[in-house]
């Protein structure tokens, strides 16, 4: 467990705390983390006036460092620089979930070398750690008077390597029984229990129904907040019983990850994520708002184009109706068949073409790549 007394007073009008949470913090920088693929100083510039109003904020740092020389042999690998995790301190980061998919692509050593540079810059973490009861502990901190659990784990899913064991390092599962255990013992200890998930599949609009009832499960037990990550797209957010659940907060950085001698770009919708913000009291959480956030490439603000607000109100309307399984298999459809060949043909595609590509293109349709 690690805990960090920010501000044990009490603002004037009782405890009263503003958090900020946004998705992912995705830092590669070069293959092996030693050539920086941005200014990245810059790129939290003008983030920094919608972040500094926040006693909490917290994301999901998608990186590790560099350790021995390893890396895991699959592709993409997330590893950035210490001048990379240094930035996010100075951007004002309170905690981190280390729970996700890029954790150990440098193994123990790349996330030892990590973990003690948050431990210097004074950012709380979870999610991750050298044993199963490591990972599994809860980041407890107090603001304004306020106390907070951060909890989170991860979906196998998600393509998570490894999962922490009683006797070996890891990343903390997304087991839903031990996670609604934790949070009930936990409910009599803090004030708010938040519990931030790294699951679903990527670029889906919508989570799975196995997530809704995980989330709606967790909110049941106690938890004040469901702050989910990993599609690096936004899914909605619902209020469960007064308690807000974000499927997905999307990208916040999201720096172009290097993969077989290219580059995975992303696109508009892709580079939109979600500030979440909220004012927790001691008994309640109240004021919660999203507003939409962009990385040009460059820097990352507050979105005030109409793309943003219709982002996050498309993908809000899309949880109205609820999440059935035959939704779900029509959204894994959109995704992982019929967007692969739209995207062959775009006209940078079709001036490549081959007849092979027709191949392909059924291939993808009908299940048999």
């Amino acid at each position: 467990m690690t805990t960090l007394a920010k501000d044990n007073a009490a603002p004037p009008g009782g405890p009263r705390l503003r958090l900020a949470a946004v998705g992912d913090l995705l830092l590669p920088a070069g293959p092996y983390g030693t050539a920086p693929c941005r200014d990245i100083d810059e790129a939290f510039a003008d983030a920094r006036p919608a972040l500094a109003p926040s006693h909490v904020l917290f994301g999901n740092l998608e990186c590790t460092l560099p350790g021995d020389g390893r890396t895991v042999a699959s592709e993409p690998r997330v590893i950035a620089t210490p001048q990379y995790v240094r930035a996010v301190g100075e951007a004002g980061f309170h905690v981190v979930t280390l729970a996700n998919n890029h954790m150990f692509d440098c193994f123990h050593e790349g996330f030892a070398h990590l973990r003690g540079l948050l431990d210097e810059l004074g950012i709380l973490y979870f999610g991750a750690g050298d044993d199963l009861e490591q990972a599994s502990a809860p980041a407890i901190l107090t603001a304004g008077g306020v106390r907070l659990a951060f909890l989170g784990g991860a979906d196998e899913r998600s393509g998570t390597r490894p999962f922490a064991t009683a006797d070996h390092w890891g990343v903390a599962p997304l087991d839903a029984d031990r996670l609604v255990g934790q949070v009930r013992e936990l409910v009599g200890e803090v004030d708010h229990v938040l519990v931030s998930p790294h699951w679903g599949e990527e670029r889906f609009d919508i989570p799975a129904p196995d997530q809704v009832e995980l989330a709606h499960r967790l909110v049941d037990a106690g938890a004040s907040m469901v702050l989910g990550h990993h599609p690096h797209v936004l899914q909605g957010m619902e209020v469960y019983r007064g308690r807000p659940i974000a499927y997905s907060l999307g990208n916040f950085i999201a720096c172009e990850v290097p993969y077989k001698d290219d580059l995975i770009r992303w696109n508009r919708t892709e580079r939109t994520g979600c500030l979440l913000t909220a004012d927790l009291t001691v008994d309640a959480v109240e004021n919660v708002r999203q507003t939409p956030t962009y990385d040009d490439g460059r820097r990352v603000r507050a979105d005030v184009s109409r793309f943003g607000r219709r982002r996050i109100a498309k993908v809000n309307r899309a949880l109205e109706p609820g999440v059935s399984p035959r939704r779900y298999r029509r959204e894994h459809f959109r995704i992982k068949r019929l967007r692969p060949i739209l995207n062959q043909l775009r006209w940078s595609k079709l001036r490549r073409f081959r007849l092979s590509k027709i191949g392909k293109a059924f291939r993808l349709l009908f299940g048999r790549a």
